[in-house]
């Protein structure tokens, strides 16, 4: 069987972890396609097997490829996202990170995962992903796609932006904020919840649009059908604006224009046995813990 890594540079402390997982991998005889950029840091760090076959993008991942690992936080799993593309690669997180709700195999259940993983005792979680184009330009080189958010803030410090939304052609608003957050089921649970949206399932085929701190305290998040288009239009004194696409954000100038909508493709998160949504949320948002005791 053949599987694909993708990580980042991340710090030493978990570096046991990771050559537990090449030892385990090695001793499992299975073929391994790492990602180029990683491959030379952990050469750098520890003796890890020596001629593997790399990958630096979407087009270099072999068509046989099983599924991918990714090794790290929430912030390394969007960044395979945009490795996998449309390819429909099934991708799993081991979390090297702190909160996980993409990366849910903990750092030390590693061969316990992994045994599950081979064993096919796991199921593939669909999830929906939004796309934000302009005529004006092309947006983040073809990456223009969001596991989690696509967000548009202000440039700076001095003055909130006015974001002109209309749905379907239709006027939502016209919020006076400091930007704008259009979020998946997947990202609600990130920036979208730190700003009073609510938590969505994935699956329920909606999306939500949450102001970041909006002037008018009676506006409040949305939640849409994912079948509508979004269009944006910007104002800033300053002329310009940033969009965010998960990981990745870029400078516009306010005459650039959106729309936003539903990505023509699903990623697919591998979801190990008895790994159920409510138990994610109740473990990372510590429902149900007296937090009197702390």
């Amino acid at each position: 069987m053949k599987i694909a890594i993708y990580g980042r540079e991340f710090n030493l402390s978990v570096l046991s972890y990771v050559q537990q997982l090449f030892d385990f991998l090695n001793k499992k005889d299975l073929e391994i396609c790492i990602y180029a950029d990683f491959y030379e840091f952990l050469k750098s760090k520890f003796p890890c097997q020596d001629n593997l076959s790399t990958f630096t993008s979407h087009e270099d991942i072999p068509k046989d490829v099983a599924f991918m690992l990714s090794l790290g936080g929430d912030g390394t799993m969007l960044s395979a996202v945009s490795i996998i593309k449309d390819s429909g690669l099934p991708v799993a997180g081991i979390n090297f990170g702190r909160l996980g709700f993409l990366a849910t195999i903990n750092k030390t259940d590693i061969e316990k995962a992994l045994i599950q993983i081979l064993n096919n005792a796991y199921t593939l979680q669909k999830r929906a992903l939004l796309t934000v184009e302009s005529d004006e330009e092309k947006l983040f080189e073809g990456k223009n796609f969001a596991l989690n958010d696509i967000t548009v803030f202000r440039y700076d410090s001095s003055a909130m932006i006015t974001v002109n939304a209309h749905i379907n052609g239709e006027l939502l608003n016209s919020y006076w904020a400091d930007g704008l957050i259009i979020a998946t089921p997947t990202g609600s649970t990130a920036y979208s919840l730190s700003c009073g949206g609510p938590i969505i399932m994935p699956g329920s085929g909606n999306f939500v649009v949450t102001p970041i701190s909006p002037h008018n305290l009676n506006v409040r998040p949305i939640v849409i059908s994912s079948d509508f288009e979004l269009d944006l239009e910007i104002e800033s004194r300053t002329g310009k604006y940033i969009l965010s696409c998960d990981s990745q954000s870029v400078t516009l100038s306010s005459t650039t224009k959106l729309k936003i909508k539903k990505a023509p493709f699903f990623i697919n998160l591998i979801r190990l046995d008895k790994e159920g949504y409510f138990s994610t949320l109740r473990e990372k948002l510590l429902w149900g813990i007296d937090v009197r005791n702390y």
